[in-house]
């Protein structure tokens, strides 16, 4: 049996292997049939240097050590224990260290074109539990002409990995929302001192824990970006912790673990229930949530086989569909809705994994749970009391880590604009927790000022972040690749620079997943939320003009 840190490797590996051929697949599929990039220029407006990169050096800020000012010439360039990176135009990079408190060490690098800036700032976030400069994101963003910044959030590791924590609860300050914000403040100057000019605008855009850190931004540092996209955000963190054990335990049960050859049979049997309901049958179901598919449909009725599931198997995979419940009933956490159970970012990833304790959610909750709740590195998460101990998780990350504050209002008057996408495949993250912060805006708000700033995207068949059966995004999610129709970002920034709002966006797919090279793509529009996307019939359902928006 591998020890915990062999399977921290092997799952970590899983998600990047996963994450990188999605992205890779999307950026194809969209240089092969989706529009193009229209009024986003890196040469448009943009503002020599006003010094030498190497003079900045010298430059002084509050709390920082700057420990690398150097030009970086044209073409491949590999960043500190990274992979190398193609193609890049020739820019100044910045590395330094802010130490905000006693033990901060949260190292941040600032990338900057050396020609055809467009003065902007790109903001780039971090998954899981961070612990790295995301360089490719940095190398994507000075490609575009923008000037770019990242952050380790203060600690080293893989992202999958919070023994940093252990005893640290400045690091665990930090990484919670105090990294990012401070990265930001010290790229801008750093900017404004290299081009003489401050970015005339700002922008972050990331995903899962980087949709978190989008949602601490415009929470809680309001002035630091005019325009943010949050994708499938791990904003309640504690909650989405917490669920995470639930779902580890019910795995761990006796006899219920369910292995990774019966997902295709459930997910054959919850398609052959819901998938009719929207009119398309496509294979991907457009409201998951109202499937109600009973997996005691599947016990088996004769000899136990892959087809089928035992009577433990099933029961839990009604809990975790139903999700965290107390002993009253009452519940705690959103459950994953039935559907994209397979595939390499479905549930044998990330819920149900090789076996109990394998799964992704099962080493988060370890690693969360053993280093920054309980402070024991030899916790178990089967010693989990959901009567007893939510209340112990809550009162101590809660404050630290959460990003679900309803009051957007300082960010809203000084005009900024907010992106929301989800996932209904995500086997991450639930993906009506996305809904519930949406609405919790919308309460604290008014609908009517909410919708003046903020939209939301569900997106049928969208597996975490990337990936999945359904037409997912293939824009650029922090620079413009598309137009504001395709492309989040696009349509981002044209709502900040140019007031208009962002409608029915157009999500994209290629045919052949393995191939999308091929050039054939699957669309299909996303309707602003409440609305969602109903099928006329009276065109392809592969066309988008064959759709309407629906709902309140």
């Amino acid at each position: 049996m591998p020890s915990s840190v062999q399977v921290l490797r092997i799952v970590g590996h899983r998600v990047a292997a996963a994450a990188a051929l999605a992205l890779a697949a999307c950026l194809a599929a969209h240089a092969a049939g989706a529009p193009q990039t229209t009024g986003v220029s890196p040469s448009a407006g943009t503002t020599p240097p006003a010094r030498a990169c190497e003079s900045l050096a010298t430059l002084r800020l509050p709390q920082t050590t700057i420990t690398v000012a150097q030009t970086v010439s044209s073409g491949s360039f590999t960043p500190p224990a990274d992979k190398p990176i193609a193609s890049l135009p020739a820019f100044c990079r910045l590395a330094g260290v802010i130490r905000p408190s006693a033990d901060s060490h949260i190292e941040f690098e600032v990338w900057m074109p050396a020609a055809g800036w467009n003065r902007k700032l790109q903001g780039v976030g971090n998954g899981g539990f961070a612990g790295a400069i995301s360089y490719d994101g940095l190398g994507r963003a000075i490609a575009h002409g923008y000037a770019a910044a990242s952050t380790d959030t203060g600690h080293k590791g893989a992202g999958i990995d919070a023994t940093w924590a252990l005893g640290h609860p400045e690091k665990i300050v930090d990484f919670g929302h105090w990294a990012v914000h401070e990265m930001t403040v010290k790229a801008k100057a750093v900017v404004e001192s290299f081009y003489g000019e401050a970015p005339r605008r700002s922008y972050f855009a990331s995903c899962s824990n980087g949709g978190r850190q989008a949602l601490m931004e415009a929470q809680r540092y309001p002035a630091d970006y005019d325009g943010i996209i949050s994708g499938a955000p791990a904003a309640a963190w504690t909650t989405f912790m917490t669920g995470f054990v639930w779902n580890a335990q019910a795995m761990a049960a006796p006899a219920a673990h369910i292995p990774p050859a019966r997902l295709l049979a459930i997910e054959r049997a919850v398609i052959a229930a819901c998938d009719a309901r929207d009119g398309v049958p496509d294979g991907v179901l457009a409201s998951p949530a109202k499937c109600g598919f009973d997996p005691r449909t599947m016990v088996c009725k004769g000899e136990d086989s892959a087809e089928c599931l035992t009577v433990p198997q099933a029961d839990a995979l009604a809990r975790i569909y139903a999700g965290p419940r107390g002993r009253d009933g009452a519940s705690i956490a959103r459950g994953f809705p039935p559907g994209g159970e397979t595939g390499p970012g479905g549930w044998g990833l990330w819920i149900t994994g090789e076996a109990p304790g394998k799964s992704l959610q099962a080493v988060f909750a370890s690693q969360f749970g053993a280093n920054m709740v309980f402070d024991r590195a030899d916790w178990d998460l089967r010693t989990f009391d959901f009567d007893r101990d939510v209340e112990v998780v809550e009162e101590k990350m809660a404050k630290v880590l959460n990003a679900t504050d309803p009051d957007l209002g300082p960010f809203r008057r000084r005009g900024g604009k907010l992106i929301l996408f989800h996932g209904w495949n995500d086997a991450a993250l639930a993906a009506e927790a996305t809904i519930d912060y949406f609405n919790a805006v919308r309460t604290r708000m008014g609908p009517e000022v909410t919708d003046s700033f903020v939209r939301l995207y569900m997106m049928p068949g969208l597996q975490h972040c990337f990936g999945g059966p359904g037409a997912h995004y293939c824009g650029g999610l922090t620079v413009p690749l598309g137009d504001s129709q395709h492309d989040f970002s696009a349509a981002l920034e044209r709502w900040v620079e140019e007031g208009v709002a962002p409608g029915t966006m157009i999500a994209v797919k290629p045919i052949e997943e393995s191939n999308p090279a091929a050039g054939a793509v699957q669309m299909r529009p996303l309707c602003p939320y409440p609305q969602a996307a109903a099928f006329k019939g009276t065109a392809s359902a592969d066309d988008p003009s064959g759709y309407r928006c629906e709902g309140p």
